[in-house]
Order: C-alpha cells, then sequence, then structure tokens
C-alpha cells in the first residue's frame, strides 16, 4: 500500500466512472429508439401486405430487434458495474485515515494500523477487480432451449434454477420475456433490473404514474438505481433498490403507507434515497442499499385503511421479497431491515408476526398499529424491533382503536372541559394494537423531531433519520436502550 497507490486513489474521480455508466445507458436508450421504430415498421408492414415473402420481412426485423434488445442488456450491464464502481470509489475516498472496524460498537474509530488508508485502498483494489469480471462477461449470444420453471418454486429454486442456466441462457429470457423474468423473486436484482427495465419500456408512453419512475431510472446523480418489481396494473406496484443489494452488507426494505401508488412513487423513493446517503455519509467503510418496496395494492380511503385484509395479502409479497434477497445474495449474508411507515407498519407487523420472516430488524415510523401488542409477539431478534412517532403525527388521533373512542367520548360527557382532556392526547390504543412507540410495547424507541408531522421522519438533518442510517447501517447501539 505505497503512496503513490493514495495518490491515485485521492486523484481517481468517481464522477469519471458516473459518466461512463451515463453513456452506456444512453446508448441503451438509443438502440429502445430504433427498436420502437422497428417495431412500428413492422406493424404497418402487417397492416397492408400479406404472404410468404411479408413474413420473410417480419421475421428479419423481430432478429433485428431481438438483437438490439441484447445489446441493451449488455449496455445496462456495463452502466451498473460502472456505476458501482464509482460508488465503491467514493466510499473509499470517504474513509478516513483512522477508520471504523468493522466490528467495533457503533463504529468507534480506531488508528490507522490496521485500518485507514490501507482498508481504503484494499476496498479500491477489490471494486476494480470485480468489476473487470462484471465488464468481461458482458455478451450478446443467443440462447439455445432452457428447463421450464414451476409456477410453484420459491425464491431459493428460483435461484437455483436460474444459477443453473448459461449466460447465454439467461441473456435469452431477459430480452424473450422480461415481464416473466423481472417479477420473480429468487433472480438477481442485476437481472431484475435489466428485464424490468425492457418491460418498462414496451408499455405505452401515456401509462399513468410512470414520469418519476422513469426519471429517477435515468438519472446519475445518486445511488443507482434497480428497477426490481414492475407491475402498471390498477394503481401499479414497483419496487426500486438504491444500489445493488446483492452486493451490499446492509440492505433495508422500506414499505409505504396509504394512498402510495405509482402516481406519488417518486416522493416515496426520495425518503428512501435519504437513508441511502445518509447512511453511507456516517459509515463509508460499509455498503448499504435501500429498497422502496410497494408490492401490495396501498389503501386509498379510510374504509379500505380499517380492514387488516391488504396489509395480511401484502405481508405475503414481503416476506417473499425478503427471501428472495437472502436468496440473491453474494457473500456474506447481508444484514437485512424492514421498515413500515403508516399503514405500512401493519403490513411489516403482519409479516413479522409469523415465523420466517428474512428480516434482522424491524423498524415501525408514524404507525397505528402493527396488528400485536407486543414486541415479544413478533419473530425478530430480541432488541431488534424499533419505533418512533413524532409528537404532531396525526396517526395517533385518527387511528385511535374503537374502544378508546368509546371511552373518550364518555370522558368528553362526563367532566366540565371533558372533550380538551380526551381528545386533545395522542392515543396508545392505537386501530391495529398499542402504539408501537408506547414503553409498554417494548420496542426501541428512538427520536424524530416534535413538529415532523406524519411525513417529517425523513428530513435532512433530522435526529431520526439519522436513526434510520444508525439502523439500517447496524449501528444501533448509538441508540440507547
Amino acid at each position: 500500500m505505497t503512496a503513490a497507490s493514495q495518490a491515485r486513489l485521492r486523484a481517481t474521480e468517481p464522477a469519471s466512472w458516473r459518466d461512463a455508466a451515463q453513456a452506456w445507458r444512453s446508448w441503451a436508450a438509443a438502440a429502445g429508439r430504433w427498436a420502437a421504430d422497428l417495431r412500428a415498421h413492422a406493424a404497418r408492414i402487417s397492416a397492408v401486405w400479406t404472404g410468404s415473402a411479408a413474413d420473410a420481412v417480419t421475421t428479419h426485423l423481430g432478429g433485428l430487434i431481438r438483437r438490439l434488445n441484447l445489446f441493451r442488456l449488455g449496455c445496462w450491464a456495463a452502466d451498473q458495474a460502472l456505476s458501482e464502481f464509482a460508488a465503491e470509489l467514493a466510499r473509499a475516498r470517504a474513509m478516513p485515515t483512522g477508520s471504523a472496524h468493522a466490528g467495533a460498537p457503533g463504529g468507534v474509530v480506531t488508528g490507522q494500523s490496521a485500518q485507514g488508508a490501507p482498508a481504503a485502498l484494499r476496498l479500491a483494489a477489490e471494486a476494480d477487480a470485480a468489476t473487470a469480471r462484471r465488464l468481461a462477461a458482458i455478451g450478446y449470444e443467443e440462447r439455445s432451449a432452457v428447463d421450464s420453471l414451476p409456477c410453484t418454486a420459491t425464491p431459493a429454486e428460483v435461484r437455483r434454477w436460474w444459477r443453473a442456466l448459461s449466460p447465454e441462457q439467461q441473456r435469452g429470457l431477459l430480452a424473450s420475456e422480461p415481464g416473466r423474468i423481472g417479477a420473480l423473486d429468487g433472480i438477481p436484482a442485476s437481472d431484475r433490473d435489466l428485464a424490468n427495465r425492457l418491460a418498462l419500456d414496451a408499455l405505452p408512453p401515456d401509462t399513468p404514474g410512470l414520469g418519476a419512475l422513469v426519471d429517477r431510472l435515468a438519472d446519475d446523480g445518486g445511488p443507482r438505481a434497480y428497477l426490481m418489481e414492475l407491475d402498471p396494473a390498477g394503481e401499479g406496484r414497483a419496487a426500486v433498490a438504491l444500489g445493488d443489494p446483492d452486493r451490499a452488507a446492509h440492505v433495508l426494505t422500506q414499505v409505504p403507507g396509504m394512498t402510495a401508488d405509482l402516481a406519488s412513487y417518486g416522493g416515496e423513493l426520495a425518503r428512501a434515497e435519504r437513508i441511502a446517503v445518509r447512511a453511507a455519509e456516517l459509515a463509508p467503510e460499509t455498503s448499504t442499499s435501500t429498497i422502496m418496496w410497494l408490492g401490495y395494492d396501498a389503501p386509498d380511503f379510510l374504509d379500505e385503511a380499517a380492514t387488516r385484509s391488504r396489509a395480511d395479502a401484502g405481508a405475503a409479497g414481503l416476506r417473499r421479497f425478503q427471501d428472495g434477497l437472502r436468496a440473491t445474495h453474494l457473500g456474506a449474508p447481508a444484514q437485512q431491515t424492514v421498515l413500515g411507515h403508516s399503514y405500512g407498519s401493519l403490513v411489516v407487523g403482519s409479516a413479522a408476526a409469523r415465523p420466517g420472516l428474512a428480516a434482522d430488524d424491524v423498524v415501525f415510523v408514524g404507525s397505528p398499529g402493527v396488528g400485536v401488542d407486543s414486541a415479544a409477539d413478533l419473530h425478530v431478534p430480541p432488541g431488534r424491533v424499533w419505533s418512533t412517532t413524532s409528537r404532531t403525527d396525526i396517526v395517533q388521533w385518527a387511528a385511535v382503536s374503537p374502544r378508546s373512542l368509546a371511552e373518550d367520548l364518555v370522558l368528553s360527557q362526563a367532566l366540565p372541559g371533558g372533550a380538551v382532556v380526551a381528545f386533545a392526547r395522542p392515543e396508545n390504543d392505537l386501530y391495529f394494537g398499542t402504539n408501537p412507540s408506547d414503553p409498554a410495547f417494548g420496542a426501541r424507541v428512538f427520536a424524530s423531531r416534535p413538529d415532523a408531522g406524519h411525513l417529517g421522519y425523513w428530513d435532512t438533518g433530522s435526529e431520526s433519520l439519522d436513526a434510520l442510517a444508525a439502523i439500517a447501517t447496524g449501528r444501533g447501539d448509538v441508540i440507547p436502550r
């Protein structure tokens, strides 16, 4: 680890590699426009020309479109590799001379003898070698036949099936069946991203709710986005990871609440991204990926939010998604955190109420109750259930339990000024159980600003954002018990 090596690291700008990744992304977009033109041309031919010659022409055009799609897959794969290389370089450059030991409680700063510059150079060298391997593996071959996958396959079985395929078989399936492959939990995040980007491109340009999502996928101003799930039906579902979760040491999955849909997805994703950015600032020695998972039909109206049916359905999908993250992760298992906001906390609570949720930590933010009355009723390691609720979060008034509401009504009529006493204080007996931020619930409660309301938990500079980043990076001991 020479001084010259350290100088090269300081002189290597991550921005130049992000620019290279953006160039590959631009070539993929250009090839997409060419493929769209060819599809339109083929449709016009089919409308006015029939016979063997017409069939030959459309077959040839179909082959050209297929090759363009394979080329686009290669462009995006290069984009992924270079984007992650830029992120690793940025982490290496951000590591102080005396860096935190990976196993040190709370990220305690240690001396340079074991960490510091040598650790940063080692990280950069490992990233360089891994990126070279990823780029060398990119190809554009046609596929051969593959064995079918049972529709009942678990994420672990999907992973084994996918791993048994040759690279050209995988690329062929990505190009020919992007919608099916992109939806399979157990397919690596990088491959799901390739498939779902192709599927997204095939949607009509006026498909509602996609604007902010498309813009974020094209953006290179933050962590590289991986489109892990996309379903435009109804109000839409999507899952986007910020940073490759299969290569990250820490992975946080965030579940949004009431009214979340594709139209509001940009704002939801921005909140998850703030955790990723803050985690990189607080712990540059470790890698963190955050995921905005809208894999369920969130309620739009109070009558829909007053039942558990959508949460129970979402919990099944969330459990499968988390199993997929475990199955596809590279190297040592990641620390997996699941965060539920508002009605999303009921989804998370329902998923954790049964054994087997692939999560090391669960976090509840602005919760109307999580379906149980005690952290002990959740199948999560002891001390790994977290919660916060701002003093001004309306959920404490709007989601009171029927019993508490009846008691407040009686109290308001029994005493002079009883309405103020009964309704001017937040409730801990909420619609779906004890408030997880009530000490009686047994979660580890962390601070949030009194004026955060229902959406301010992710505000830049807030103590709640710092706490969420600390939990996500496994530094929860910095939060008092």
